[in-house]
């Protein structure tokens, strides 16, 4: 069909629809039978191309209104515009933005690091005409950051002065800090002696053997004294320390084992020989060939001490014959034992305060749980090695205590204790923090499975039958759990632990808190 068939059908229909010859009307009928004769004609697609342009809720609302002609769109766009008032809406975008970027200058100049950048990015991606995506991408980052923002680092200088978290300018005016001179810079430091320093430091002073870390890290240090200048380099310093003191402790608690079984036999032959003076010579004698046997077994790491012993059996020896005929009457030498015994006991105490066991629970106790967290922390940084921290605490344990008594109270966390080392593998570290508030270490263990560990925990106490003289004590136990890889250092993820324990204990007790 040609156009000039289709044109003299478009003035027929017209005619018989009774309309007349306008513009809109003819291209109206001109578009029906141009559709109707299967030709594509250009100008009767002309609404469909400006409408696929337009937002899709004015999309929405075209085929709502039946919008069909040029004319009927032109009327529902005048109609939209005269209902928005474009200037008013350009003046407050524009304002927003330019408020936006005013903040942004504030936060840029203050003395945050992190913050400046970030909101130099952010200047910079407002001034190109963002796209919705880029701006999200940016809240994202704001939002990150106040998130995880830790500000704890400020408390290092509550040495120096009064600290004020909320006024920066005022804390650093009121820092009490000493003048130092221009020879006293790190530039002009002699690291090389500072760094051989520092190793000597970190041989241990007791323990005879390195640890294979602590070897490392001093010989990185030995080898590149410059390297005392990164910051990086001040967590590896402070876990070799914490490895040296544990070494040291380690091996005095081996002396200590070890003289105190010499002074054990050497005590019993004492008084044995009292009882027989007539065959003193023969017993002291005993003694010392004891003593000498004694140098081949775990008295090796106290040499000294072992001769010091050696040398009082000798003296014994020679003055068999006064022993021999009154010991007993000697009460200069019965004091110098009492002072002995005395001075031992003071050992035994000293001893027992390095300890880390918890002496009613038999757990670990709060020195032995900041030893071990900290070489978790350790392995953390260096290896990747996750880790979990549990926070446990009895409810209601105070009204346990003023019901039945201490001593109740002290038999239900001797029970608890022997739950969590029931419910705990070989290799998670348990101890008693304090009070009645306990803490689980799971190695290689993310927030899920330290969940699992609570609730276990958890249940166990909840079922079970804490008796104390035929009576039941109803007992249960909250929990915080905080996963080290979600958190930017130790001290927040102890924290975070603490924290869900609380909500734990807010939200109506008995039951496990943790970030879901």
């Amino acid at each position: 069909m040609t156009i000039q068939s289709i044109i003299k059908n478009s003035i027929k229909r017209l005619e018989l629809e009774n309309k007349l010859l306008t513009p809109d009307f003819y291209a109206e009928a001109f578009c029906k039978e141009a559709a109707k004769a299967g030709m594509k004609v250009e100008d009767c697609h002309q609404l469909d191309k400006f409408t696929q342009t337009l937002h899709k809720d004015f999309q929405k609302e075209l085929t709502q209104y039946r919008i069909t002609t040029m004319n009927e769109l032109v009327r529902f766009l005048i109609s939209k515009l005269n209902r928005t008032n474009q200037h008013h809406c350009a003046e407050m975008l524009e304002g927003q933005i330019m408020f936006t970027k005013r903040v942004l200058q504030v936060v840029e100049v203050l003395h945050n690091k992190e913050a400046s950048e970030l909101a130099k990015k952010s200047i910079e991606m407002l001034a190109q005409n963002p796209t919705i995506a880029q701006i999200e991408q940016f809240r994202q980052l704001w939002i990150n950051f106040i998130t995880t923002y830790n500000d704890t680092f400020l408390q290092k200088l509550s040495s120096l002065g009064r600290v004020d978290s909320g006024n920066l300018k005022e804390s650093i005016e009121n820092l009490r800090i000493p003048a130092v001179s221009a020879a006293d810079t790190f530039d002009n430091l002699d690291l090389a002696k500072i760094s051989s320093l520092l190793v000597s430091s970190l041989v241990p002073s007791i323990a005879s053997s390195f640890n294979e870390d602590i070897a490392n890290i001093s010989k990185k240090i030995k080898d590149n004294p410059s390297v005392l200048g990164s910051g990086s380099i001040i967590n590896e310093i402070k876990a070799a320390i914490t490895l040296r003191i544990a070494l040291d402790k380690d091996s005095l608690k081996e002396m200590v084992e070890s003289i105190d079984g010499v002074l054990d036999k050497l005590s019993l032959r004492l008084i044995d020989m009292i009882e027989k003076s007539e065959n003193s010579t023969i017993e002291i004698r005993k003694i010392k060939d004891e003593l000498e046997a004694y140098s081949g077994e775990s008295t090796k790491n106290f040499t000294l001490s072992h001769k010091k012993l050696f040398t009082i059996a000798l003296a014994l020896e020679e003055n068999t014959q006064l022993l021999s005929s009154d010991l007993r009457g000697h009460s200069e030498e019965i004091s110098i034992l009492s002072q002995r015994v005395h001075q031992l006991e003071n050992e035994l105490k000293t001893a027992q305060e390095e300890s880390k066991e918890d002496f009613l629970t038999k757990l670990y106790n709060k020195r032995a749980l900041d030893d071990f967290i900290n070489i978790k922390e350790s392995e953390f940084e260096r290896y990747g090695h996750n880790f979990s921290v549990v926070m446990f605490d009895i409810d209601y344990f105070k009204a346990v205590n003023d019901t039945f008594g201490h001593d109740a109270g002290d038999a239900v966390l001797f029970a608890f204790a022997k739950i969590l080392k029931q419910e705990g593998r070989i290799e998670d570290i348990i101890g008693r923090f304090g009070g009645e508030e306990f803490m689980a270490i799971l190695s290689e263990t993310d927030t899920e499975g330290g969940v699992i560990f609570a609730e276990k925990v958890r249940k166990h106490v909840e079922q079970a039958k804490f008796m104390y003289r035929d009576q039941r004590i109803s007992v249960t136990v909250s929990a915080g759990v905080s996963e080290r890889k979600q958190h930017s250092s130790l001290n927040v993820t102890l924290k975070s632990a603490d924290e869900y324990l609380y909500s734990a204990k807010k939200d109506g007790r008995n039951r496990v808190a943790y970030k879901k």
